[in-house]
């Protein structure tokens, strides 16, 4: 299976690698609260509560703890869920596709941006063809984006979750 959605270099920022782990198992740390906590955004940040309500209109929220101790909540909504395959949420949508207003990110007032997030997972011989795509609405979300570190931080949080898949957790 190919990825659904082709990005736009405008506007999005996008990630595809083969990892050597079973995809069940990739799904599995995406949508079971325990399991995302451990590896979710990039070390030494952590992620300190996960609440996962899959189904399209339910709440995607976690709350991301700075190595200084400061909390950062994030919240959006899912939009479309195709089990083993594809999750995809945005910000701009509370839980019940209530409209939201856009926080800022990991504390700073300056940053804080729409976007819709898609990760795309397909069964690989090597083990799975991993797609993370985040869509934003203008090039400007997109270039904030990029300066904080998208394709290294999206990078360092996947290559956790293969540690920790690998780990047996």
């Amino acid at each position: 299976m190919k990825p659904t959605y082709q990005p736009n270099a405008e506007f999005d920022l996008s990630l595809t690698r083969v990892v050597d782990v079973p995809k069940a198992l990739v799904w599995r740390a995406w949508t079971d609260p325990d399991l995302l906590k451990p590896w979710f955004c990039p070390l030494p940040w952590i992620t300190i509560d996960c609440e996962i309500d899959l189904r399209p209109g339910g709440a995607f929220r976690t709350t991301m703890q700075s190595p200084e101790g400061e909390s950062f909540h994030n919240e959006g909504c899912y939009l479309e869920i195709t089990a083993g395959e594809k999750l995809v949420w945005t910000n701009t949508l509370l839980a019940g596709y209530r409209p939201s207003v856009i926080a800022t990110t990991c504390g700073s007032d300056d940053v804080g941006f729409p976007f819709t997030a898609m990760v795309e997972l397909a069964d690989h011989p090597d083990g799975t063809r991993y797609t993370a795509t985040v869509i934003h609405a203008d090039t400007a979300g997109r270039d904030t984006h990029a300066r904080m570190g998208f394709n290294d931080g999206w990078g360092k949080a996947l290559d956790q979750l293969v540690a920790m898949i690998k780990a047996g957790s």
